[in-house]
């Protein structure tokens, strides 16, 4: 009897082995939402539970609930459904909707009138938290207020006028780190803000002379206007890219924007009256 030797090409039976090529996914151009499904989802710094975050209409993120739920418990004010990965604030006709994680996250208040299934459910995550906590795999924390920055004259969160908005950074503009995804599969680490690119203009704005509510609605605040510049680098700063990223439109996002719109109501703590300092203003300016 003599040994019989399988080649490398087929199986143990015979039959040829087939060798598919590898496909890298991507995101379509004409996608309204280009966050990849591994940057959506996340852990609640408050109760350690998992979230996902979708971008809404209006691009501003939000955290949901990872699982569907029944219509029958949950209020119409709370109930979210997904359509081509955009949140939208209604149910869409079907007997199930999405949450927000604000409504059962346990370490705060809910923002809706709670049903008995869904104080329930507050319960069981509220146990969970617990016993995360105890083990020492948690560690709560708050979100960071809106505290007025030690210096004036360098805002921490300035206000950005683009796109006929005016929106408030998470941090200074320095700091703002683009979102989309690079060849290796991390996050991009370059800035937004590029010394080779247009750069915006510090102004004095009226904060909002339409709104009679404010304290001062004649007061001047220091914006960054890049009001000026094209359209095209509007739009990048507004989707948080880098000038490499930003003509790359098979890139996709890793991560959410951080942008928030600015309300003076408020965000008044990061209203300033005065200008950067000019060495500051130079430096942002290229």
């Amino acid at each position: 009897m003599y040994p019989s030797h399988t080649p490398a090409s087929r199986h143990g039976d015979g039959s040829p082995r087939t060798a598919y090529p590898r496909r890298t996914l991507h995101v379509a151009a004409h996608s309204p939402s280009r966050l990849l499904r591994h940057g959506q989802s996340g852990f609640c710094r408050r109760c350690g539970h998992r979230i996902d975050i979708y971008p809404r209409s209006d691009q501003r993120p939000i955290a949901l609930h990872p699982t569907e739920l029944t219509i029958q418990s949950i209020p119409s004010t709370c109930r979210w459904h997904l359509s081509s990965g955009i949140a939208h604030p209604h149910d869409d006709g079907s007997d199930w909707c999405r949450i927000p994680h604000a409504v059962l996250c346990p370490a705060i208040a809910p923002t809706c009138r709670i049903s008995p299934p869904l104080d329930a459910l507050r319960r069981q995550l509220a146990v969970r938290t617990r016993r995360l906590i105890d083990a020492g795999r948690l560690t709560p924390s708050t979100p960071a207020t809106d505290a007025p920055p030690a210096a004036p004259d360098h805002p921490t969160r300035p206000v950005v006028n683009m796109l006929l908005g005016r929106y408030l950074a998470d941090g200074p503009l320095v700091h703002i780190r683009c979102v989309a995804q690079t060849r290796h599969r991390k996050r991009c680490s370059q800035p937004v803000l590029d010394p080779d690119s247009p750069a915006g203009t510090w102004r004095l704005l009226p904060i909002s002379p339409a709104r009679r509510r404010l304290p001062h609605p004649d007061t001047l605040m220091a914006v960054y206007d890049l009001g000026l510049l094209p359209h095209t680098e509007q739009r990048r700063w507004r989707t948080q890219r880098c000038p490499a990223h930003a003509v790359l439109t098979s890139a996709a996002d890793l991560a959410v924007t951080t942008w928030r719109i600015f309300d003076p109501l408020r965000h008044t703590a990061h209203i300033h009256t005065r200008l950067p300092h000019p060495a500051t203003s130079r430096r942002l300016q290229g």
